[in-house]
């Protein structure tokens, strides 16, 4: 979410919002940049960009090149990446 009103109005709010229901706790994170799923979204002065963001903990696609796969399959894995990659990046300069 985006909020226009200062840093610490923002806390008081979801501090406020964590005391609603006991089983239900909202994690903030207040900064620039901030990932979520596959993409990671930045303020640059006060521009909404994406771009690809690679969790550390995930697997990269790869295909074992003597695996019994059809070869479509290495075919597919490459252009899903790129069209992704793509898809994901608000900007030229951020694809690369």
């Amino acid at each position: 979410m985006t909020w226009n009103k200062s840093e610490n109005e923002l806390k008081k709010v979801l501090d406020n919002a964590n005391t609603w229901h006991p089983n239900i706790k909202l994690e903030y994170k207040i900064g620039k940049s901030l990932p979520f799923l596959d993409i990671l979204l930045t303020n640059i002065n006060g521009t909404l960009s994406t771009s690809v963001y690679h969790k550390p903990t995930a697997e990269p696609y790869v295909v074992p090149f003597i695996s019994d796969h059809p070869r479509h399959v290495f075919e597919n894995i490459v252009q899903t990446s790129l069209r992704r990659a793509i898809k994901y990046s608000s900007t030229f300069q951020l694809f690369n």
